[in-house]
């Protein structure tokens, strides 16, 4: 086989329309557009999300109240009974043994530790933030808080 043997499939080419070029091509005189109205002129037609006059769905929709703060920032957040369960007496806390008990997805996760349920075990914690509640219960079990934040 040599180079000047290669050749497309047969149909996998097709020449473009050229359109306006003299009536003799078939595509002369008004180009394909029809004879008159809005959509045979050069700009013509709606815009996308034009309904016919309806009342188009983005007007009909309700505007969202209030903001979204960017500088929000998000907690997983954990119970000090979910921790009860997981770990056994004398156990770190952190982030990485978190993610080894599948309680959070990622290390890089900030965590924050609630005070719902009870702590009848002592655990040495050291995730982002604790709260108040949880504090209290995580020192009177005997156990260690350490915060990041």
């Amino acid at each position: 086989m040599q180079i000047h043997d290669l050749f497309p499939a047969p149909g996998s080419r097709k020449n473009r329309k050229r359109v306006g070029r003299g009536n003799g091509s078939g595509h002369g005189s008004t180009s394909g557009r029809g004879d008159n109205g809005q959509l045979s002129r050069a700009g013509g037609g709606k815009g996308p999300g034009f309904e016919g006059g309806q009342n188009p769905m983005h007007m009909r929709m309700p505007k969202l109240p209030g903001f979204t703060n960017r500088n929000r920032v998000e907690y997983s957040v954990v119970n000090v009974s979910r921790l009860d369960g997981l770990y056994a007496e004398g156990e770190l806390v952190s982030n990485e043994t978190l993610v080894e008990k599948g309680v959070i997805k990622s290390a890089a996760e900030l965590v924050k530790v609630l005070g719902d349920g009870e702590l009848t075990k002592k655990l040495d914690v050291k995730v982002d933030k604790v709260s108040g509640p949880a504090k209290a219960k995580i020192e009177a079990a005997g156990g260690t808080v350490e915060t990041s934040c």
